[in-house]
């Protein structure tokens, strides 16, 4: 499966203009000529649906695709300042960080924390390629919530984990 979907030099990730999910649908749509793209418009009603971590940089982190009870999906293009290397290697740490902000979705409380993570980095991913992160509540018991990951790329999952995060009474820096 081909995941690159076009070079750096083709990509418009950088046009100031668009919000990050437009740019992702305009990519998608410019560079994917059998239309693997259907719909790539946020499925949110509003931004009133998503309660946490409203402060994300989302061209880092990714965009909230669907936020539903118990369930979130994250969408991202890898971008240049992701590249570790010349030969536009992604660090994992944005990986990582797409699937914490697709587990904090899907527990979408105000006051939700990460408190651990078991992660597995399955398949390497590059610049340009096009990530989907599905994150799902699979225990709730009090104030703590696992939630399952995976993130893909087309249709080879790249990462996986397992997210223990814990929703507070008030917020982690509240005095």
């Amino acid at each position: 499966t081909a995941t690159n979907l076009c070079s750096a030099q083709d990509s418009p990730w950088l046009i100031p203009a668009m919000a990050p999910w437009q740019r992702l649908t305009h990519l998608l749509h410019h560079c994917c000529p059998d239309g693997v793209s259907q719909k790539l418009e946020p499925e949110l009603s509003s931004s009133a649906d998503v309660r946490t971590h409203h402060g994300i940089n989302k061209e880092l982190c990714g965009t909230p695709d669907v936020v539903s009870e118990r369930y979130a999906s994250v969408k991202m293009v890898t971008t240049q300042a992701m590249s570790a290397d010349d030969r536009g290697l992604t660090h994992g740490g944005f990986i990582f960080g797409m699937a914490d902000y697709a587990a904090m979705l899907a527990v979408n409380d105000p006051n939700v924390v990460l408190g651990s993570a078991s992660t597995k980095f399955l398949k390497p991913t590059k610049l340009g390629d096009a990530l989907l992160a599905e994150a799902k509540v699979q225990e709730e018991k009090a104030k703590k919530r696992v939630v399952d990951v995976k993130v893909s790329c087309g249709a080879e999952l790249v990462f996986e984990g397992t997210f223990t995060c814990f929703v507070l009474e008030k917020h982690v820096l509240a005095k």
